[in-house]
């Protein structure tokens, strides 16, 4: 069943793009997760999706962003666990990799990347609010391969645990919609204004109708 345009949440996949839109706030969330500034921002896009050739699966990425610096951060809002979320996660950068890197260039000169996945869940279950991922030397757990990638899966249940106070409102946020600072408040403001925006809802209708229509179809 499609959700009511009135019922959209920061959390439906349709509001979360339309926000993430904004690069302020776009901006602001990477950087609270991340914990560290990325710079001014050169490329934004929303539902952006990559072919890499006609045969293979196609990836249509949440929000893409990339910084004036050459780095790329792909966010995802995801609410449901298909159990699936590392192997996309591997997938979503090999095709950041593939399209992103010309014919003829070298492989060092691959940009770094960032996936980032913010989940309801938890998809380790080990209750932590943040898990960051590198690639790091098994026999000594130290050295890292240094191939410009990084990989972050957000627990927003495990809210509770988190000590920035920032990260943790907006998880908290995100697990029982109420907006408790700034941020959240202004995440609120622009969901308001995209629920008043005729354009948006129109959108949404044409969306959840070709949907219907996919699903009736298989």
């Amino acid at each position: 069943m499609v959700k009511r345009f009135e019922d959209l949440t920061f959390t439906d996949d349709f509001m979360f793009c339309k926000v993430m839109q904004n690069e302020g706030l776009c901006k602001m969330l990477i950087e609270m997760i991340l914990s560290d500034t990325i710079g001014k921002i050169a490329y934004l896009a929303v539902q952006h999706s990559i072919n890499t050739y006609e045969q293979a699966k196609s990836v249509r990425f949440d929000v893409l962003v990339q910084t004036e610096n050459g780095k790329f951060y792909d966010v995802e809002m995801q609410v449901s666990n298909e159990k699936n979320i590392p192997k996309r996660m591997r997938f979503y950068q090999s095709a950041i990799d593939i399209s992103f890197l010309d014919k003829g260039n070298f492989y060092n000169d691959l940009n770094d990347s960032f996936i980032i996945f913010i989940c309801l869940f938890d998809v380790i279950g080990k209750n932590r609010p943040v898990y960051t991922f590198k690639n790091l030397c098994i026999e000594d757990k130290i050295t890292p391969l240094l191939d410009g990638t990084q990989k972050v899966i957000i627990n927003a249940e495990a809210f509770e645990n988190v000590e920035d106070k920032e990260l943790k409102e907006f998880l908290e946020y995100l697990k029982t919609g109420k907006a408790t600072n700034e941020f959240t408040r202004e995440i609120e403001t622009m969901i308001q204004a995209v629920k008043n925006n005729e354009q948006a809802r129109q959108e949404y209708r044409l969306m959840s109708t070709c949907l219907l229509y996919t699903s009736d179809a298989a």
